[in-house]
């Protein structure tokens, strides 16, 4: 999904709260799974059982249909089939959304190639900045445990022990 932070996430987070029901599994078989190629842009059906107070709060009253592209082709006349998102085929992308289990992963693909996770239960009303430095990853990578270990200190290079011939330095680090 491609998008300011300031637009999807209250959109993604109402989805999930309202229409949805805090089902993940249904929201991502409808915005991941059932979709065609890709979308061109989601729409406030997305916000269908949310109060009306805040379809006017994100929207000002405005509705619209999300919308899949139309009229696709390729050059061998082939249908048209989705694209797995890559760092090579993703250059021209601003923000990326990753669902998670506890939240969306709220990527700048300008900034980094991962972001912080914004918990499901955040409120959709929430100031979310469009400020690519903002959305700075905070601690270890997802799946990695921080450093417990005692940080490596920097020796002076004439100081330091010739290094051993038997193993190579990837396999003592």
């Amino acid at each position: 999904m491609e998008g300011n932070p300031s637009f999807q996430l209250p959109l993604l987070l109402a989805a999930y709260q309202y229409r949805f029901g805090g089902d993940l599994e249904a929201m991502s078989r409808h915005l991941i799974d059932d979709v065609t190629v890709s979308w061109d842009y989601l729409g406030t059906d997305l916000l269908d059982r949310a109060p009306q107070e805040l379809l006017v709060a994100l929207t000002g009253g405005e509705t619209w249909s999300s919308r899949q592209p139309e009229n696709l082709f390729t050059f061998d006349g082939s249908p048209p089939v989705r694209m797995t998102v890559t760092p090579h085929n993703s250059t021209e992308l601003e923000w990326g959304y990753v669902l998670h289990t506890e939240g969306i992963e709220v990527i700048s693909l300008y900034e980094q190639d991962r972001g912080p996770l914004i918990g499901w239960t955040t409120s959709p009303l929430s100031p979310f900045s469009d400020h690519p430095a903002k959305w700075q990853p905070l601690g270890p990578p997802r799946g990695q445990t921080p450093r417990t270990e005692p940080a490596l200190t920097t020796t002076p290079v004439a100081a330091s022990p010739p290094a051993a011939t038997s193993r190579s330095r990837a396999a003592r680090l």
